[in-house]
């Protein structure tokens, strides 16, 4: 690592050492601005080092979260303008984005791969869904923070999902395409299992959530679908910026949901932690295991693993909005997301070194799946 990179991280550790003397003298109010600045100046350090870079945006984004904790008032209006209004078109953007990055290609993996396709899915709408409410069931959560649990476990798998498969050695054609296909499946298969697990805890109405995942999600990836059918390759500069705007989105949305959620956040925070990182690790385990479990090889078990753990935050954060309740069911998703990324990350590091088709590694060469 380079000594600019060093000098910026060091400052780093003395801006949090700064904001934890704050907080120990009784003063939390005043470790905001340092605190912010330690995120900060840790995103850009890791910067200079190969192996932990890919973290510099999920650490920018615990920067945004804790401006909105300790200044929420500016991330809840602007004037009379209700910031929670940006969640819908921010998301509906992004899924754009999503689509322009397809193509009708990705969703013939499931005449191609008919066994990963299927084995995946079924994962994908069992496991974290029966997560997400035996979890908040374990946890006491009251009812809306309950539902929030569960529909982060009901919702499709994300773009997260894809690049962590590629960097992890596993299969990304069949990761691309059971993203395609989940999300496609979202405003059937969410609802649904919304009702049956959440149905307790708050009122669902199906059609309703049905229409709102058509609206945020399946209207804007046709287009984008149709835009990269028509326009690809002539818009090279939509190219380069719609990972910038989706990241961007994806930031604003969590810092937003936050602010709104910030008395809750206070009181029940660390618990909803710890309900992400166990749902998030549970997933990835038993992703895992149940491709083992139907004999799939080590690259779709990998494959499978990361789609079902790594779940579609925003799509989550949006229905949370539109159920009107983003300040409560809406946490969740906006816990799981930051935490998602590391994780995803972390686990996709660790089986880069580990090369699925080679027995020095610790297991036997694979046979493909027909």
């Amino acid at each position: 690592m380079k000594k600019p990179f060093k000098i910026i991280l060091l400052i780093s550790i003395l801006c949090l050492l700064i904001s934890l003397a704050f907080i120990i003298m009784g003063q939390g109010e005043k470790a905001g601005p340092s605190l912010v600045l330690s995120f900060v100046l840790l995103a850009l350090g890791v910067r200079g080092h190969a192996i932990f870079k890919g973290f510099s945006f999920t650490i920018l984004i615990f920067a945004a979260v804790t401006v909105s904790m300790f200044y929420p008032a500016y991330f809840v209006k602007l004037g009379s303008f209700e910031l929670k209004l940006l969640i819908v078109p921010l998301l509906q953007i992004i899924m754009f984005g999503m689509g322009t990055a397809m193509s009708m290609k990705d969703f013939l993996g499931v005449v191609k791969m008919p066994k990963g396709v299927l084995v995946g899915l079924i994962c994908q709408f069992t496991i974290m869904p029966v997560l997400g409410f035996s979890i908040a069931t374990m946890f006491g959560f009251e009812a809306e923070i309950a539902a929030g649990i569960v529909l982060i476990g009901s919702s499709p798998s994300g773009l997260a999902s894809n690049v962590m498969a590629y960097l992890a050695k596993a299969n990304l054609a069949l990761s691309v395409t059971l993203t395609a296909v989940s999300t496609l499946l979202a405003p059937l298969m969410t609802p649904l299992l919304m009702k049956i697990f959440a149905g307790e805890f708050v009122p669902i109405d199906f059609w309703s959530m049905m229409l709102s995942i058509t609206k945020i999600v399946i209207l804007p990836i046709i287009i984008g679908l149709l835009f990269n059918h028509f326009f690809h390759g002539k818009a090279k500069w939509l190219d380069k910026a719609m990972p910038i705007v989706s990241m961007a989105g994806i930031a604003i949305i969590i810092t937003i949901i936050t602010a709104a959620g910030r008395d809750s956040l206070l009181s029940i925070g660390l618990f909803l932690i710890l309900a992400a990182i166990i749902h998030n690790s549970a997933g990835y385990f038993l992703g895992y295991w149940g491709g083992r479990a139907f004999k799939m090889n080590e690259k779709d078990c990998r494959t499978i693993a990361l789609e079902v753990g790594m779940q579609n935050g925003g799509l989550a954060s949006g229905i949370a909005l539109e159920m009107g309740k983003v300040a409560t069911v809406g946490l969740a998703p906006a816990v799981f997301g930051p935490w998602m990324n590391i994780s995803g990350s972390s686990l996709a590091t660790w089986w880069r070194d580990r090369d699925p088709d080679n027995p020095k590694e610790g297991q036997a060469p694979e046979k493909k799946n027909k």
